[in-house]
């Protein structure tokens, strides 16, 4: 090979006058470099497959979640919610709302078999239709409101 077809490198590891020079040709530096690239490309390819791997999450007994979770899921779990069931609404004066008493019958919004609104933080989550459980009223959920529908809502 010509001199001009070399690079000359301190290293020490294939010069037999022991000066502590090498000489590379310019192809094995290319080829190097590529190794190098590929190995770096390899190791990126891992790290994002690594990324996207689903996470297992074990929910608590009689919660529904999806199959992939947050890392930070269990941050969240003992942070309190107000769940609230709307039977309906209504407007009244004052004057009315003072006039109350046990028997008086206040007229809702809502129409019979309408489902009920199931808000958490006052926010809109499903419907459902009352039910008796032990003697206690509870709440069937009838539909579940999308992420789509809902993030709508808070704007």
């Amino acid at each position: 090979m010509a001199d001009e077809e070399k690079i000359t490198t301190e290293g020490g590891g294939g010069d037999p006058s022991g000066s502590g020079f090498e000489d590379i040709s310019w192809e094995d530096a290319a080829a190097d470099l590529e190794k190098q690239k590929e190995m770096l490309k390899a190791a990126a390819q891992e790290k994002k497959e690594e990324e996207e791997k689903p996470v297992k999450y074990e929910a608590p007994a009689g919660v529904a979640v999806s199959k992939e979770e947050p890392k930070n899921i269990d941050l969240i779990l003992d942070i309190p919610l107000s769940v609230t069931v709307e039977l309906g609404r209504t407007k009244m004066l004052i004057n009315d709302l003072l006039q109350l008493g046990q028997g008086s019958v206040i007229e809702l919004t809502k129409l019979i078999g309408e489902p009920l609104e199931v808000l958490v933080n006052d926010k809109l989550v499903a419907k459902g239709e009352v039910v008796v459980v032990n003697e206690k009223f509870g709440i069937r959920l009838t539909d579940i409101v999308s992420p789509v529908e809902r993030i709508e809502s808070l704007k």
